[in-house]
């Protein structure tokens, strides 16, 4: 049973440092900033919660006029963690399930999150339910159940929540999405050129 709605972090706070000065969340795709399509996108699955930095910041205004929740990471230097920890603290009670998505992720589609969505069961045994590619190598997006959101509060550095994945890994489904979606990121000016090319 898919809970429904159901709730979407978008991690979107982290500094984009191997970008040489461009921000890669602010870059185009389909004619807007990577972040607002990421946000428009998750919006399909319920509601959206952005982890960003500390205002003023770019990014505020690429996700201006959508029903989206910012959520300011003061600590967002920390890591990963910190976004985390105070998005699952932000989340409403009596949340049972939450995906957890990376916004530089261009090629995920709003079906790709609706499958992995569709594949949640509150009445199974599992307690992860995070993306693959068609070849089985784990990705994202990765959907949370409520048992694991204490851990996740307490979360910190940069450990992006990767110990709570392997604590529960004997609890986790795997579904497979097309291609490499699941795992393609664009971190660096060389990724966003090759990747443009390939668009062509």
């Amino acid at each position: 049973m898919t809970p429904s709605p159901l709730p979407v972090i978008l991690l979107a706070a982290g500094a984009s440092t191997r970008m040489r000065g461009r921000d890669k969340l602010m870059e185009d795709v389909g004619g807007q900033p990577l972040l607002r399509h990421q946000a428009r996108m998750t919006q399909s699955i319920g509601p959206v919660t952005v982890a960003l930095p500390p205002a003023p910041h770019p990014r505020y205004t690429a996700i201006s006029g959508l029903d989206v929740t910012a959520l300011p990471v003061p600590d967002a230097a920390e890591g990963m963690g910190a976004s985390l920890r105070r998005a699952f603290a932000a989340l409403p009670r009596g949340t049972a399930a939450a995906m957890v998505m990376l916004a530089d992720m261009p090629e995920l589609e709003a079906s790709d999150l609706a499958s992995l969505a569709a594949s949640v069961d509150l009445n199974s045994d599992t307690l992860i339910w995070r993306a693959a590619t068609e070849d089985g190598t784990p990705g994202h997006p990765i959907i949370f159940a409520a048992a694991l959101f204490d851990q996740l509060r307490q979360l910190s550095g940069d450990d992006g929540g990767r110990a709570v994945v392997r604590g529960a890994a004997s609890r986790m489904q795997l579904v497979p999405l097309s291609g490499q979606r699941a795992r393609l990121d664009l971190d660096t000016p060389e990724d966003w050129a090759a990747w443009r090319e390939q668009q062509r």
